[in-house]
């Protein structure tokens, strides 16, 4: 696994770059559809690929674990095969389920022991574990198991907990070099920035994580409840510290405004549920701003989801059908939805790359901020 730097803007710190995996190649920007439980909810591995084109997907370790398990994920020959996905996969650690787990979990310096949310089974999560239960499951790209703090979080648990995860990225690292893959595709190991709202814990864990010299490194704990200045401030911070050849994941960002925001920064790979579960919901994402087609002023409109054309869906769809089903509680709703607001996502980091090709990223970043976050 490489990454080759293409280029960065000239009026901001975006990145055009392409990531290699044996998978495939990632060009990016790039936004990463999240499917959980080894499916992008609601929608097909086909249109995923053809009417998204999504370049790779998430899979999420703690509910992999729990369900199928990895005695049905091994002999299937990995997640990629079992979910007939050929393109790169990108797993959690589990680390994230343990932070949301907050009434059912215990962190120790050895690990986490954490109750099911399935069946209330206890098990035990070490970095150890999960190395080795995402070389199971078989992802290209494999996180470092950490603690996410929440917001707000006190200064001295903040600290306490990034030194932790510092500590425990070093037994990540030590359980790779024991292991190989078991599918013979590579497997690369990204270490995750903490370190809360605080500028000097973000500064240290962004140093620590750049000396391991990865193949790519994140940025955690944030998107989990402060205000977007923050965000961005310590997207800015850390993205100034971590090394500008490797590429740069925020995890769990965002709304479509946060993620130009965060490229304009240097952030390269971003990942988050509010597509697909906003779809759920009736919540459309356009190039004019929001929707909720829910409402009565869509229901005699019987123009495209997006008058841009985003989504393959834009052409064959109307609001006013659209929002029939939803009302009607119809299932295409929400399989339709969830296509537009995914595509439209890629839609977004695919412009936002030409963009930077061709030198009017920021302007461009700039007039789409507005627009995106109207409420239509």
């Amino acid at each position: 696994m490489h990454f080759k730097l293409e280029l960065t803007d000239n009026q901001s710190r975006a990145r055009v770059g392409e990531l290699h995996t044996d998978h495939g190649v990632i060009e990016t920007p790039i936004f990463m559809p999240v499917g959980t439980a080894g499916t992008v909810k609601g929608v097909h591995q086909h249109e995923i690929e053809k009417d998204i084109e999504a370049q790779i997907i998430l899979g999420n370790t703690y509910h992999l674990f729990l369900r199928p398990g990895l005695d049905v994920l091994e002999p299937a020959g990995g997640l990629h095969k079992f979910m007939n996905w050929d393109r790169p996969i990108l797993t959690d650690s589990g680390g994230y389920q343990v932070y949301s787990l907050s009434g059912a979990r215990k962190i120790k310096e050895d690990g986490v022991t954490f109750q099911s949310h399935i069946d209330g089974s206890y098990h035990f999560f070490s970095p150890e574990r999960a190395i080795d239960i995402q070389r199971s499951i078989g992802a290209d790209i494999i996180m470092a198991f950490d603690e996410c703090t929440p917001y707000p979080c006190e200064y001295g648990y903040a600290k306490r907990s990034m030194h932790m995860t510092h500590r425990w990225l070093k037994r990540c690292f030590n359980q790779m070099n024991k292991t190989e893959p078991k599918y013979g595709h590579e497997q690369a190991l990204f270490p995750i920035v903490q370190g809360s709202v605080y500028k000097d814990l973000r500064t240290e864990s962004a140093e620590t994580i750049a000396s391991h010299n990865a193949s790519g490194n994140a940025i955690g704990g944030l998107s989990v409840g402060e205000p977007a200045e923050e965000l961005y401030a310590m997207t800015d911070l850390v993205t100034n510290i971590l090394p500008a050849e490797k590429p740069r994941y925020l995890m769990g960002v965002g709304t479509p405004a946060n993620i130009l925001e965060c490229i304009a920064l240097g952030v390269d790979m971003f990942d988050c549920v509010m597509p697909s579960r906003n779809a759920r919901h009736g919540m459309l994402f356009t190039s004019e701003g929001i929707i909720n087609i829910k409402n009565k002023k869509w229901e005699k409109d019987f123009s495209a989801l997006d008058p841009n054309g985003t989504s393959f869906v834009d052409s064959t769809y109307s609001k006013a059908y659209l929002r029939h089903l939803m009302r009607s509680k119809e299932h295409l709703a929400i399989q339709i939805a969830t296509i537009h607001n995914l595509a439209f996502y890629l839609w977004l980091v695919k412009e936002a790359r030409l963009k930077i090709k061709e030198g009017t990223f920021a302007d461009w970043k700039n007039r789409m901020v507005v627009k995106l976050e109207n409420r239509l």
